[in-house]
């Protein structure tokens, strides 16, 4: 039963190598996560910036300097930055970052985002972070923080230690850690499958086990995040197909009829309320101090240097 359980390399090969991964399912769907996005990056960018979008950055942030994370001064690369979400509250708190953002749309609405920000506090850099020779662009061990948001840049230990050894201090990665919750599919791929939806693979299980593995030292919490809207039927059946590859579904017209079918049976007023979520892990990385963060030693560490300057 043990067996493998304690080798790095069997969890290094099998997370390389799990169909179920995420950029394993973006690569048998033929997917370019740097260009899939283009037709969802305004919505996207209002969402992030709405009322909701803030508070979900504000916690995630509010985690990390409960966990010692002092912005003020802070050096940050955000890789897959997206329109800024999380760059502006960085920048707000006194951060200077530099951004990775390989997506047209996305890349030119962070430039709207961040137009405000001083001179030199913001720097974008318009490519794909797996494209990036990180050594020839003097970035081993230059940033105090590395911060990587559900972004597929981090698909494999390879990629994941490309990313930490950016860092001096922290390093931030966030990813899926189950099935992706959407309560239309779920209601639909028994239809068409003849069985429930189940969790088989988790980017955050592979992720957290190597780092135990590797004897990193991290903090990390598992969060359930769900949001709901109302689509019109015609938008909701078009949202199923678009999500059929994501479960090695095709969408031929047989699939489509049987969708918008069901939907006409379940929907008689042709509005759908669909909730989306799922299960996400967070895990900060300590590449200094990795002891247990306290905030009342730092509190009253902070006083006592205080009192030493007067």
């Amino acid at each position: 039963m043990n067996k493998g359980l304690f080798d790095a390399s069997v969890w290094e090969k099998a997370w390389k190598e799990d169909p179920k991964a995420m950029a394993n399912k973006f690569k048998a769907m033929g997917m370019n996560p740097h260009t899939s996005f283009d037709h969802k990056a305004q919505v996207f960018n209002e969402e992030v910036f709405s009322s909701a979008g803030r508070d979900r950055s504000e916690r995630i942030i509010g985690w990390m300097e409960g966990q010692g994370v002092d912005f003020n001064g802070l050096t940050v690369l955000d890789v897959g930055a997206a329109s800024g979400g999380f760059t502006v509250p960085f920048i707000e708190r006194g951060a200077k970052v530099t951004a990775v953002e390989p997506n047209v749309p996305l890349a030119e609405l962070f430039l709207k985002n961040t137009a405000g920000a001083a001179p030199g506090q913001v720097e974008l850099v318009h490519e794909a972070f797996e494209n990036i020779d990180i050594a020839a662009r003097g970035w081993l061990n230059a940033f105090d923080l590395v911060f990587v948001s559900m972004c597929p840049a981090v698909f494999d230990w390879e990629s994941t230690e490309k990313v930490i050894s950016c860092a001096r201090q922290y390093c931030y990665i966030s990813t899926s850690a189950g099935v992706q919750e959407h309560s239309l599919m779920n209601e639909v791929l028994p239809l068409l499958t003849g069985r429930e939806v189940h969790a088989e693979s988790s980017d955050m299980a592979y992720l957290t086990q190597l780092l135990y593995l590797k004897g990193y030292s991290y903090e990390t919490i598992i969060t359930r995040e769900a949001k709901s809207k109302e689509l019109p039927l015609e938008a909701a059946a078009a949202e199923v197909m678009e999500m059929l590859p994501l479960h090695h579904l095709n969408g031929d017209e047989a699939t489509r009829k049987a969708v918008t079918d069901y939907l006409h049976t379940a929907y008689p007023e042709h509005k759908v309320v669909v909730r989306q979520g799922g299960r996400f892990g967070k895990v900060l990385i300590k590449l200094q101090d990795l002891n247990m963060y306290s905030r009342a030693a730092a509190v009253t560490s902070g006083k006592s240097a205080d009192s030493v300057k007067r």
